[in-house]
């Protein structure tokens, strides 16, 4: 089946989220909801009503389709941000005897 799903940020946390069928925003892209073309105005609608919302930011249409269960983006980028940070949330590093910063 091919559509396109709803995404956004949440503007607390910055988590990429995705609305599903429930009317949740989830963060797992597998549990988005797949609007159909004849849904449009029904997705236009509630992608307007999120972005009055003010919890989230950025809300976008992507294409997508659902193969095997999986909901799979089109756009690579979006394939990215589904998977989820790509380099690790690190606090500040202490440095050894002998490490510099370079100014």
């Amino acid at each position: 089946m091919s559509g396109a799903i709803l995404t956004a940020n949440e503007l607390n946390s910055g988590a990429t989220v995705y609305l599903a069928a429930s009317g949740e925003w989830l963060k797992d892209i597998d549990l988005a909801r797949v609007f159909s073309e004849a849904e449009a105005d029904e997705r236009a609608a509630l992608a307007e009503k999120a972005r009055d919302d003010h919890r989230l930011i950025g809300v976008e249409v992507e294409a997508a389709s659902v193969d095997g269960g999986q909901v799979i983006a089109e756009r690579l980028r979006e394939q990215i941000r589904a998977g989820g940070p790509t380099s690790p949330r690190q606090g500040p590093q202490p440095l050894a005897e002998g490490d510099h910063v370079s100014l």
